[in-house]
């Protein structure tokens, strides 16, 4: 039987508002799943995920699992 891997997730926390940032960076804060300050999602560790959290590092804090 294949052993399955166990795979890493990321938690994120919005810890900046969106107010008077780039339209393009609220979008994203919302295609990560947040919408209000100190609101915790958690992704799994994608190359797609890593690319969206560069563009918003400085509005967010996260954490590996």
């Amino acid at each position: 039987m294949a052993k399955k891997k166990k795979r890493k997730t990321l938690i994120i926390t919005q810890v900046r508002s969106v107010i008077r940032r780039p339209e393009r960076q609220k979008r994203t804060m919302i295609a990560l799943g947040l919408r209000r300050m100190h609101q915790t999602v958690e992704h799994d560790d994608t190359p797609q995920v890593r690319g969206m959290l560069v563009k918003v590092l400085h509005l967010v804090r996260v954490e590996e699992t």
